[in-house]
């Protein structure tokens, strides 16, 4: 497998702690003081050691963890990169044992796809019935007293998004065609991710909204935690994906993340000069998939060595997302800053050469 569910890679830490004696709401499959653990790192109480799946600020992850113990609904709201989707799969898998149950919105997402189905065959042979009826992960979610992870809500049409204000505000899914309803177990609850940054996005109704409590995941204001956070990802799935990690990753993520934050922030690290900023978000996730594309260039075209060769290609194609606005963007900082820093002149040359 590629990639396994969280439930599944991280097995061992999440059968440590499930023996955690704290109070745990019903249905639940471990402690929130232990899944608080499961998330920022730590130990199990036999010694197991957890590492941290998420690089930030505690008390998110715990008002996080104390929204889905209550009966409102959890939204992880961010711009792109700031880990959403990563929080919610690990927060499905610590509390549920399962992470699986998703609905991706998009603008093609339909009423069907929250609520359920129908086997159209058995519809037709038999009419409306249980066995015709083809339950979504929402469906399936409030069966069994799971989570349900709702990717990227703000995507799917607002008159879908308002299918949910039943199921959020009653815990129950009618269907009429057979004259019944669904009731939710406990331990059922719903995490959304969303952000703003980008475009196609459809506001939520205050109905829904209400429904929600809403968590910011903000990107990492120290840059030697974004660094830290860069490089364990960066090993992470260079281990994933057989790409040896040769001994100056650190020093290159470095790089690539001052370079990503001037861009970012619309200034130099000491604040003495302001710059223009490009479209894109340049985030934490963007500057990780820039490592490992270096990385496996590395490995494949330039016998191992990590350079600004393999890197600065992939740079380009993270920071200059409008090919007029964002060049000339680049082309600025390469002549005012990176020129004039001599511990970055194989990424200028590249960089310029690119462009």
């Amino acid at each position: 497998m590629l990639r396994l569910p969280a439930e599944q890679t991280y097995a061992a830490e999440l059968e440590a702690l499930r023996a955690d004696p704290g109070p745990r709401p019903q249905g639940w499959a471990m402690s929130p003081r232990a899944a608080v653990t499961y998330l920022m790192g730590g130990k199990a109480m036999d010694g197991t050691a957890v590492s941290a799946k998420y690089v930030g600020d505690r008390r998110l992850i715990e008002t996080a963890i104390a929204t889905l113990a209550t009966d409102r609904a959890l939204l992880l709201l961010g711009v792109p990169g700031t880990a959403k989707s990563w929080v919610s799969e690990h927060l499905a898998a610590a509390l549920s044992g399962d992470s699986t149950m998703v609905v991706q919105c998009t603008a093609g997402t339909d009423e069907n796809q929250i609520r359920y189905g129908w086997n159209y065959a058995q519809l037709l042979a038999h009419g409306p019935s249980r066995q015709a009826l083809v339950p979504t992960p929402m469906f399936r979610a409030m069966e069994a007293g799971r989570l349900c992870r709702l990717e990227e809500l703000t995507r799917m049409g607002s008159d879908v998004q308002d299918t949910l204000i039943t199921v959020l505000s009653e815990k129950m899914m009618p269907i009429p065609e057979l004259n019944e309803a669904v009731y939710a177990r406990r331990g059922f609850n719903v995490i959304a991710t969303a952000n703003n940054r980008d475009k196609g996005v459809n506001e939520l109704s205050s109905a829904l909204k209400r429904r929600f409590n809403v968590v910011v995941l903000p990107l990492p204001d120290d840059m030697e935690q974004e660094i830290a956070i860069v490089t364990r990802r960066v090993g992470e799935m260079a281990r994933s994906l057989d790409l040896p990690a040769p001994k100056n990753v650190a020093q290159e993520v470095a790089r690539v993340v001052a370079i990503f934050r001037e861009l970012r922030g619309g200034a130099t690290l000491d604040g003495k000069l302001t710059l223009k900023t490009p479209s894109g978000s340049l985030s934490t996730a963007e500057a990780i998939a820039v490592m490992i594309g270096g990385l496996s260039q590395a490995a494949f075209f330039n016998d191992g060595r990590l350079s600004a060769e393999g890197v600065a290609p992939n740079m380009i194609g993270a920071i200059v997302k409008d090919p007029v606005q964002d060049k000339a963007v680049l082309e600025e900082y390469l002549e005012t800053v990176m020129k004039k820093r001599p511990d970055y002149a194989e990424y200028y040359r590249m960089l310029v050469e690119l462009v």
